[in-house]
């Protein structure tokens, strides 16, 4: 179980939620903040039944986040690849030449919305019923960012054939049931929150129809409790269990493909969003269906996060970025002390290398793996390497990320690059070798 929160820090959240609450007009709002593997702190306001933290709101598009699991599942499973086109498993839709990579990071240029009447608020039917066209593809491949839900109603329609079953039973058998998520579910089961729509200029409101998505659920048709929720923040946390090896779950963090037309520095994954706030990166998605938004993000670097429901269909502030700040100013985390690791090459590798002239540093880091980058208070490219059987080193970052490291005696192979000991070292592969002028106070005359 994890620590409560201090009761000064309570009170902090509290003040939060509870302004966020009355500013936004929310008929209910209920918010938490999740570390150690569950819910730290939560409080609910507004008009709805006890306990808080077991109403049932809408998820909206979190559900894309556990639609990209099940895909990513498939992946690790042999099953797909990502660079596999659609047409390989979803045959017949005009995205054949699009790759389920592409779809999980809205890069495939499909629709922000599928055809039809607004899928959100009217009942839907099967992937034929949609009648998909040329018109549903409005961006050539990985040209730009453009969100869509029409992407991961196809996914959840790849998800359903590729498992022979639907795309509800596929999530709740993969994802829900083993991270003991019960109360997460297609449709609303008691209690439940209404979703409603707040008149913008008097305090009145207006119920919002629900129903199935049909094809489109996969993009925006789950419901949770704030408990459910936080159990999922504590999976991108990393408490992934049997569900996704840990390093499926980085890879679906690394962003794809950047959301240029956001305030901030904001980008997509693999079916998750990363946003950088105040200097610090949150992964998660936020959620909004006609009735109800809904936000799950966290800080893995702090190894913190929080949630939020609430049944309104706009108009309400993000509250998750400040119940952080707040907690990280209130209990700042007291990281793991240093202690002496083996470096895992030879120490006499370590140290300053050259790119040319440019002196470039390289050093044994935490796990097990190696950083190249500038010396401290340069700027300049930099990546962290991990070891492969063979003897070399692949980049997981930066500059580097997937390129091989290759270490010598008196050299650094990498990328075509060579890096050396002195600048330009005459006695190492140099590229295009060294001008046997050598190094003078003149070139030329």
């Amino acid at each position: 179980m994890p620590e409560p929160v201090l009761p000064t820090t309570a009170r902090l959240l509290l003040a939060r939620t509870a302004r966020a609450q009355r500013e936004g007009r929310a008929p209910s709002l209920v918010a938490g903040v999740v570390r150690d593997g569950g819910l730290a702190w939560s409080a609910g306001r507004g008009d709805l039944p006890e306990p808080h933290t077991d109403v049932q709101y809408r998820l909206g598009s979190i559900s894309k986040t556990v639609t990209a699991v099940v895909v990513m599942r498939l992946r690790d499973q042999g099953r797909l690849g990502l660079d596999d086109p659609l047409e390989q498993h979803l045959p017949g839709t005009p995205f054949g030449d699009r790759t389920i990579g592409q779809l999980l990071s809205h890069l495939a240029g499909a629709s922000a919305e599928s055809p039809g009447g607004w899928w959100e608020r009217t009942p839907g039917g099967s992937l034929d019923e949609l009648g998909l066209g040329a018109d549903d593809v409005v961006l050539g491949a990985a040209r730009r960012f453009h969100y869509s839900n029409l992407g991961f109603g196809l996914l959840g329609e790849l998800v359903a054939r590729m498992r022979r079953t639907s795309w509800e039973d596929a999530v709740t058998t993969e994802v829900l049931a083993p991270l003991g998520m019960a109360r997460t579910t297609p449709r609303p089961v008691a209690p439940a929150a209404e979703g409603t729509a707040v008149h913008p200029w008097a305090d009145v409101v207006l119920p919002e129809p629900e129903h199935h998505a049909g094809v489109m659920a996969a993009a925006g048709q789950l419901w949770a409790t704030l408990a459910d929720l936080a159990r999922f923040a504590a999976f991108l946390l990393g408490d992934t269990g049997d569900v996704l090896d840990p390093a499926t779950l980085e890879e679906m963090t690394v962003p794809a493909g950047v959301d240029s037309s956001a305030p901030g520095w904001s980008a997509y994954g693999l079916g998750v969003q990363v946003l950088r706030v105040d200097g610090r990166t949150l992964v998660g998605h936020g959620g909004s269906m006609p009735g109800f938004l809904a936000g799950v993000f966290v800080d893995r670097e702090e190894q913190v996060g929080a949630v939020s429901l609430a049944n309104t269909t706009s108009g309400l502030d993000n509250v998750i970025p400040g119940l952080l700040t707040d907690l990280r100013a209130a209990e700042p985390r007291i990281v793991e002390p240093w202690v002496p690791a083996p470096s895992p090459v030879a120490l006499d590798l370590l140290g300053v290398w050259f790119w040319g002239p440019s002196p470039i540093l390289l050093r044994a880091v935490g796990g097990g793996m190696l950083h190249l980058g500038p010396l401290p208070g340069r700027t300049g490219r930099a990546s962290r390497f991990t070891a492969r059987d063979d003897g070399t080193w692949v980049g997981l970052d930066g500059y580097y990320a997937g390129e091989t490291l290759r270490i010598a005696d008196d050299h650094l192979d990498l990328g075509t690059f060579v890096f050396t000991r002195t600048p330009y070292d005459p006695e190492a592969p140099v590229p295009g070798g060294v001008d046997e002028r050598g190094w003078g106070p003149a070139v030329g005359g």
